[in-house]
């Protein structure tokens, strides 16, 4: 019978930057897994030493010696336990994302990433340069790969480390959260498996950053492809995983919706960007429609309703069960709620603007001024006391620039940028599931009636937009999937509706630049990874 080895995952969230808490939470994380745990190593993910992505923190002059600090206290104060950990290495004048493994104050071995992605949310080729090799060290006399995140995705390093003699593959990683991605990452990691016979082990990191959110989804898969051990999604701990005989054996978290799995998403990444920039709470715009009462869910389950002032601003517009609607939702979130119709100021600007507009019909100008009442109302409110404005538009809205630049786009984080009008709906309805029955939180009327931005009288967002039940396919094959406008067409939409939304989408390219961030849940969000000119004739593309 083989030596059973114990080894710790450290799904741990890094803050990017942060050497010095990074370090501390990595010595922690040791700490846990020798002397609770009784592992023999405990893997760290990719990058935790500066956090994931670095992006230009990299270029700083004084970054080298700050890393080298953060390495020497490892080597002094992480004993009897084996350690790999993720970090930038200076090198002969170049730059490496790498990874050491340290073991009683000794690098026993470091390993540098061989395939560096650049297309999407990642851009490593400005700034890292590729390794060649695929470590191989020994724990208690078992033979152990070493490679990072994006080396797994390809077949050349894992084949490099079944040549190198590794009975198994340490593969450590800041994987950003997508809707499909965790089944996805089982796929590749079976495909390695099956070419080399190696089992893996992969760490992945956990938490919010910026328009990125990491959901651990830490995994051990055997060589045959068999699941030996899985992390829960979006919790921060140390899993002990054990390997014996050549297979992996530990705790399997259980299965979740798309719905569950995206609203944890939401709620990380929200609770990291207030909490991380120092925000006392968030301010949301609540209308008593679907969007704004989503985001008060999201952002009470991720502050506490103690840190969320959910401010109503009325129209003459306004239906009065909008109005009740965003009262009750308040209510049963616990959330502090205040009224600030926005009459006066609209009349106030009406007033001013007179003159200039005489002669002329209302039109769309008077809906987007009511919007900029309401934001001028949020951000006054935002800096007096100091709380962030969580913007409340989705994907499908910002897509088309069906929202008003400086009003209802004013805010500093925008959690549902990234989600789909018909996702939006799905998700009220799981965070009415988390409620005891009989109390949403939600009011079921927010979610069965027809969505109106109620800027004039009885508005409908239909009147200006296909069903967001069209809308949205098209926009997933136009954005996310590149597709022409003819090929969209064959997919069996109305070549109409097709030319519509995409030149909606084209025409709203500088709005969307100037929209605050929110976290990636889809294959290709707006934003780092879709970068498309502000001024340009591209027709059928």
């Amino acid at each position: 019978m083989s030596q059973t080895l114990t080894f710790a995952l450290a799904q741990i969230n890094c803050w990017v930057g942060d050497i010095a808490g990074n370090v501390g939470r990595i010595i922690q994380a040791a700490t846990r897994a020798r002397d609770e745990l009784g592992a023999d190593l405990v893997a760290c993910p990719e990058l935790a030493l500066i956090g994931y992505p670095p992006d230009d923190l990299l270029l700083r002059t004084a970054l080298p010696q700050a890393i080298a600090a953060g390495v020497e206290r490892l080597l002094s104060e992480v004993r009897g336990i084996t350690l790999i950990v993720g970090l930038p290495e200076y090198a002969d004048g170049l730059l490496y994302n790498a990874a050491l493994v340290i073991r009683d104050g000794a690098i026993v071995a470091r390993g540098r990433k061989q395939l560096l992605p650049n297309y999407g949310v990642f851009d490593e080729k400005r700034h890292f340069t590729a390794g060649v090799e695929t470590p191989v060290f020994e724990l208690k006399g078992r033979k152990l790969g070493l490679c990072i995140c994006e080396d797994v995705w390809g077949p050349g390093p894992a084949a490099l480390a079944k040549a190198g003699g590794a009975e198994l593959l340490i593969n450590i990683n800041a994987s950003p959260f997508e809707q499909t991605k965790a089944r996805e990452r089982l796929a590749v990691l079976r495909e390695r498996a099956a070419e080399t016979g190696l089992p893996i082990l992969y760490v992945n990191l956990v938490g919010g950053q910026d328009d990125l959110v990491f959901d651990g989804g830490s995994i051990a898969v055997n060589g045959d492809g068999s699941v030996g051990f899985s992390a829960p999604e979006f919790v921060e701990d140390v899993f002990p995983v054990r390997f014996k005989d050549g297979r992996f054996s530990g705790s399997i978290a259980p299965t979740t919706s798309d719905e569950a799995r995206v609203y944890a998403a939401l709620v990380q990444a929200t609770r990291d960007y207030v909490d991380r920039n120092g925000f006392p709470g968030a301010l949301v715009g609540l209308s008593g429609g679907i969007d704004s009462a989503l985001i008060a869910a999201i952002a009470a389950d991720a502050l506490g309703p103690e840190r969320v002032w959910a401010v109503s601003m009325p129209s003459r517009y306004t239906m009065d069960m909008s109005n009740d609607d965003a009262r009750l939702e308040a209510e049963a979130l616990g959330i502090r709620y205040s009224t600030c119709p926005i009459e006066d100021a609209y009349q106030a600007f009406d007033r001013l603007l007179a003159p200039s507009f005489a002669g002329r019909k209302p039109d769309l100008t008077e809906e987007n001024l009511q919007s900029r009442c309401r934001g001028v109302l949020l951000m006054a409110l935002s800096n007096k006391f100091g709380n962030v404005v969580l913007t409340t538009g989705n994907k499908s809205e910002m897509a088309v620039g069906y929202a008003t630049l400086y009003g209802d786009m004013c805010g500093g984080f925008a959690p549902i940028k990234d989600v789909y009008k018909t996702l939006v709906y799905r998700l009220a309805i799981y965070r009415n599931t988390l409620a005891p029955a009989g109390q949403p939180v939600i009011p079921e009327r927010v979610i069965t009636r027809e969505p109106s931005a109620e800027l004039r009288h009885e508005q409908k967002d239909s009147d200006s937009l296909p069903p967001y039940e069209v809308l949205d396919p098209i926009l997933q094959a136009y954005v996310e999937d590149c597709r022409s406008i003819p090929e969209i067409v064959a997919m069996g939409f109305s070549e109409a509706d097709v030319r519509k939304v995409a030149g909606l989408v084209r025409r709203s390219e500088y709005k969307r630049r100037q929209a605050p961030p929110g976290p990636k849940v889809t294959h290709r969000a707006f934003g780092r990874e879709r970068r498309y000119p502000l001024t340009a004739q591209y027709g059928d593309l």
